[in-house]
């Protein structure tokens, strides 16, 4: 399976990093904005969706908040749009890593 993204144009020392570490990118890609970016290494992201209702025959919009890996090499801040990748479990509630930095949401 090959997944190409961007590049980023800093290194870093992380090993938890997709570009210059050790960490292998498996499974879902997610795009969203970034809620909070108050930890250390972690962001919030938030991410929108349709969810079908059968009852009713419509879709109705629902949101989920996503905590991801975020590298120095890549710098997001709040309100940012990013693309997250699964990875495996970082943490006890990260698995997912930022790969690409979209752009800036507001």
């Amino acid at each position: 399976m090959s997944m190409t993204f961007k590049q980023p144009k800093k290194t870093c020392e992380d090993r938890n990093c997709p570009f210059h570490g050790a960490l292998a990118i498996r499974g879902r890609v997610l795009d969203g904005i970034v809620q909070t970016a108050k930890m250390d290494k972690t962001v919030i992201v938030d991410r929108e969706f349709l969810q079908f209702v059968s009852k009713f025959q419509r879709y109705e919009r629902r949101h989920g908040h996503i905590p991801s890996h975020s590298t120095p090499c890549i710098d997001v801040k709040e309100g940012d749009r990013v693309r997250i990748a699964e990875c495996r479990p970082i943490s006890k509630t990260v698995s997912f890593v930022v790969v690409e930095k979209l752009g800036e949401e507001k």
